[in-house]
């Protein structure tokens, strides 16, 4: 390399316990990125395996009988997972979510909720813990997860139209029995429970209206997803995008609505109230208007690596650490610099040059890997 060659920084990655840093430092309830961005969020992939094979996320093609899935003891333990979760809320972390794969599928995951539910954030508040699911054991399921202290679910749910959910689910899944699903878990105290369908265009755009007037009127909050180029493998294409401008325009025609302020900072829905005040709807724009700028989420993997954009490509082993034998204060300053470094804008730039950052990226990671 010559003088005049400029090296572009190379993310610090942590691997073993030589790459610790020296000195540690003791959580001060916050940290920020290098956008100022602060940690707020984390997102915890509690299993890689799923039953359905949406074709937008574990498409049949790719996960077939064949896939290898992780090994148990490639996991982490539930006691991995809430010690992650315990220095993740001492820098400031408020709110968890619990995701895979299909995270219903995780045997005994009650008594991880029940482990995380006892966690406080420094001033003594207890920490909002959710689950996103694709609702398929959920009537089974949600009262048990409710006393161990789950406190939300999100319920994937692409289409109402029974034949368009099937081939969509690529299994054969009932709509019917996602719907009761849905009902058990409010009737349970889940709430409120929010509705994500993906649009895809050419599979099931031409459900959203019916969508929005089955939902009107009820205690579930109904949230329109763009199509995201999430991994590798889901045949991502922009013409296969429906712009969340277009999903409002198709439902205010029908059922005017207005656009209302956000519930928090970093809110990744834009919220849009029925002008009859019979609910609301959300747009999540990620692929049009992206919200990269007040991202505050961080994700930790099935087998442990920690990802501080969903559209990475590599992640920081924290299982290796942690079964290396590092310390809950060298844990606590590693995860600390890893967030400081942060730089993440993937929506943002791919707006601009996608094709670029394809032909010169890694393989991205999956979303059934790290979690949506």
């Amino acid at each position: 390399m010559t003088g005049a060659e400029v090296q572009e920084p190379v993310p610090r990655f942590y691997r073993s316990l030589a790459d610790l840093p020296v000195v540690t430092e003791q959580p001060t309830g916050r940290v920020t990125d290098t956008m100022n961005r602060p940690l707020h969020d984390l997102r915890i992939s509690v299993t890689d395996r799923c039953n359905f094979r949406c074709v937008y996320c574990m498409p049949k093609e790719v996960f077939g009988k064949d896939f290898a899935f992780m090994e148990r003891d490639e996991l982490l333990s539930f006691e991995e997972m809430t010690r992650l979760a315990r220095i993740s809320v001492a820098h400031g972390v408020e709110k968890i979510r619990l995701t895979g794969g299909e995270p219903l599928l995780r045997k005994g995951l009650e008594e991880l909720v029940a482990m995380l539910a006892a966690l406080r954030t420094p001033d003594g508040r207890p920490i909002d813990i959710a689950l996103t699911t694709n609702g398929s054991a959920l009537a089974v399921k949600a009262q048990a997860l409710k006393d161990a202290g789950l406190t939300r679910v999100t319920v994937s749910l692409d289409s109402l139209d029974d034949a368009t959910f099937r081939t969509m689910n690529d299994v054969n899944f009932p709509v019917a029995k996602i719907l009761n699903g849905i009902n058990v878990a409010h009737e349970a105290g889940l709430g409120p429970i929010k509705i994500n369908m993906v649009v895809k265009r050419g599979q099931n755009e031409h459900d959203i209206v019916a969508m929005a007037r089955h939902f009107q009127g009820t205690p579930y909050i109904l949230r329109f997803i763009e199509f995201m180029d999430v991994g590798s493998s889901n045949g991502w294409e922009m013409a296969a995008v429906v712009p969340s401008r277009e999903v409002i325009a198709l439902i205010n025609a029908e059922l005017p609505l207005d656009e209302v302020a956000p519930n928090y900072d970093g809110e990744t829905s834009r919220r849009w109230r029925y002008r009859d005040g019979s609910g609301e709807i959300g747009v999540i724009s990620s692929v049009t208007q992206s919200f990269c700028q007040s991202c505050s989420r961080a994700r930790v993997s099935t087998d442990g690596k920690l990802f501080t954009c969903l559209f990475a490509t590599e992640g920081h082993d924290l299982r290796a650490l942690m079964r290396g034998g590092c310390t809950d204060e060298q844990l606590a300053t590693v995860m600390a610099q890893i967030w400081r470094e942060r730089t993440d804008r993937y929506s943002q730039l791919r707006s601009a040059k996608t094709i670029q950052l394809r032909a010169a990226g890694k393989k991205k990671i999956e979303m059934s890997y790290i979690g949506g």
